[in-house]
């Protein structure tokens, strides 16, 4: 018994914590496809031909995996915005406005000053984005750190007025004049444009937000930075008596993952809508919230939670042409994935 125990750990590669921490990951979305499997039958569906044409759609061809990677990068922008203040107690909901904030400003370099080369403008309009998601996160940051507003209602609300200011901005001073009536602003310069890999619309973003997940892994683990934020996480008041700047901590990581988030816009609308539009985020805020929670805000697993629900999300498109269903099919399944997972933190913490 001894010795299949040695021979177990050597196999998986992992510890027994990090294999518990990967089955709760991954435990909540095969609980919900099979209830989404039994919705898709009392639909008339055949719940296993749509999941194969789901598979074949996103694996069956280098075009359908170019296009979950796709996905995969405003998710892990979107997840990070949420893990970073996760890590001391906050609840941010606003990946999805700051997402918007981090567009809106980056997109004021190309659109006043279009003749910029691209070493200037690339770096300027991420710079940019930053600063603008990060001061929309900031805000509801300092309002915690001052016990005014909860972070929860704060960060939800503001996704709503993000959304309102970019539709006056592509309504109204940035419209394109050539769109007719179709909300948009006039398209970017070439050198406002990520480079893209190859000729498909994946872009040097997958790059960017990989980057952004290894280096927030290391400031985590490697730091005092990140012990201090440990702390802070594991008891608050503990780590206040201790001297720790909790008040600091709370508005820096909001104004960080804000950011972050807000670059994760500035990407989407550079490399793949080549132009600010609204809605161009198919709620990227929100699902990367959902990849936040499932990871359990562990760097690592945002990268393997982004990738399952990139192919689901993915899967949208596919499940319309094939199986004649409405694309807000995918967002039962996503509901149903945040049930399963809010209650398993639920029982987890009724045992405590």
């Amino acid at each position: 018994m001894a010795e299949t125990g040695a021979l177990a750990k050597p196999f998986y590669g992992l510890s027994s914590r990090q294999r518990d921490v990967l089955l709760q990951a991954v435990t909540p979305p095969l609980i919900a496809l099979a209830g989404f499997a039994a919705l898709l039958a009392a639909y008339g569906k055949n719940p296993l031909a749509a999941y194969w044409d789901v598979l074949h759609g996103t694996f069956g061809s280098v075009r359908g995996l170019t296009e979950v990677f796709v996905i995969m990068i405003p998710l892990m922008f979107c997840a990070l915005a949420v893990a970073i203040p996760a890590r001391i107690g906050m609840v941010n909901v606003g990946g999805e406005g700051q997402l918007y904030i981090g567009a809106i400003f980056a997109a004021y370099a190309p659109l006043t000053w279009p003749d910029l080369p691209t070493a200037v403008m690339l770096p300027l309009m991420m710079c940019a984005a930053f600063i603008g998601g990060g001061l929309w996160a900031g805000l509801c940051g300092y309002l915690r750190a001052k016990s005014l507003v909860s972070e929860v209602l704060s960060t939800l609300l503001m996704n709503s007025v993000a959304g309102f200011l970019l539709q006056y901005l592509v309504f109204g001073v940035w419209h394109d004049p050539k769109s007719s009536n179709f909300p948009q602003s006039k398209p970017y310069p070439a050198a406002a444009v990520l480079p893209h890999l190859g000729t498909g619309r994946l872009h040097v973003g997958l790059f960017f937000a990989l980057g952004t997940i290894a280096l927030f892994w290391f400031v985590l683990y490697k730091t005092r930075w990140g012990y201090e934020m440990r702390a802070i996480g594991g008891n608050q008041e503990a780590a206040r008596r201790s001297g720790i700047p909790i008040v600091r901590y709370i508005v820096l990581l909001f104004v960080i993952g804000g950011g972050i988030a807000g670059i994760g816009g500035m990407a989407e609308t550079s490399a793949i809508q080549g132009r600010l539009r609204p809605g161009f985020s198919s709620s990227y805020g929100y699902i990367g919230f959902l990849v936040s929670w499932m990871s359990g805000h562990n760097p690592l697993l945002i990268v393997v939670i982004s990738f399952l629900l990139a192919v689901i999300t993915s899967g949208r498109d596919v499940l319309q042409i094939t199986q004649d269903l409405p694309g807000a099919a995918v967002n039962i399944l996503m509901a149903l994935i945040l049930f399963v997972v809010l209650a398993r933190r639920g029982t987890q913490a009724e045992t405590r």
